[in-house]
């Protein structure tokens, strides 16, 4: 068993709240200067860059993961994340036909930037990517398990689009086997005030919008990765993810 450093929730420049400087490479690079070694790029209800970014990844040594932070009907965030680009693509295509269609107006929420694996600029998604779209939460980890994915609800230690912030308590949704936490130092006094906590891996990731969000190693998933594959490893990500505690 080796330990493996990840951060499965990051964003890039597609995301409108992200820096400009979030490209591919430079998530890659930062991600490889703080000691990660599997990544996961999670833009708001697109996962437009995540093929550009596994280039970069690849070229960084780093093991990628296609993903999305899904904003539900409910307005909670879920990070999604899939063990195939193909499988991110088939969703994406889902979540835009269930976004709200509001023009971005880049001058007050920022640029929607979709790159190719050098960082030029080969598109913008013209509509506001971090709106509610129609999908329940309830019905979240079904949509993403059909396509071999993994959900769970995003930094659920914030007030901002957090699932016990708009709900007042961590419902026992069945496929929510991970909750997400931004600041380790939380989870302890959450356990205590939400007991269903206790029955999920808790995952520590940095919700990074600017490159010096993206912190160095900490959090660590232990894989068996023998014989070593960059895809066994992914594999067994998803294995440790879905596992019930």
């Amino acid at each position: 068993m080796k330990k493996y450093y990840y951060d499965f929730h990051i964003h890039s420049c597609l995301s409108p709240c992200a820096d400009d400087d979030m490209t591919p490479n430079n998530i890659a690079g930062m991600a490889s200067l703080a000691g990660l070694e599997i990544v996961a790029l999670t833009d708001h209800n697109t996962s437009k860059n995540c093929p550009a970014f596994f280039e970069a990844a690849k070229k960084n040594g780093l093991i990628p993961i296609a993903g999305m932070e899904l904003t539900t009907a409910e307005d909670i965030h879920v990070v999604c994340l899939f063990p195939e680009l193909s499988a991110s693509a088939e969703f994406d295509e889902y979540v835009s036909e269930h976004r709200m269609k509001v023009p971005n107006r880049p001058d007050i929420f920022g640029e929607q930037l979709i790159m190719n694996s050098n960082d030029e600029i080969v598109g913008r998604d013209e509509f506001f990517l971090p709106a509610a779209t129609d999908i329940m939460i309830d019905d979240v980890p079904k949509l993403v398990q059909s396509l071999g994915g993994v959900c769970w609800p995003a930094h659920v230690d914030r007030e901002a689009n957090g699932i016990i912030a708009a709900l007042g308590t961590f419902p026992d949704i069945k496929g929510f086997n991970c909750a997400e936490f931004y600041d380790s130092e939380k989870t302890e006094s959450y356990m205590l005030l939400y007991p269903e906590l206790k029955k999920r891996r808790l995952i520590i990731s940095s919700d990074a919008h600017y490159l010096w969000d993206i912190r160095d190693k900490s959090a660590y998933l232990e894989i068996d990765d023998e014989p070593y594959s960059g895809a066994k490893v992914r594999a067994e990500v998803f294995g440790r993810l879905t596992e019930k505690i």
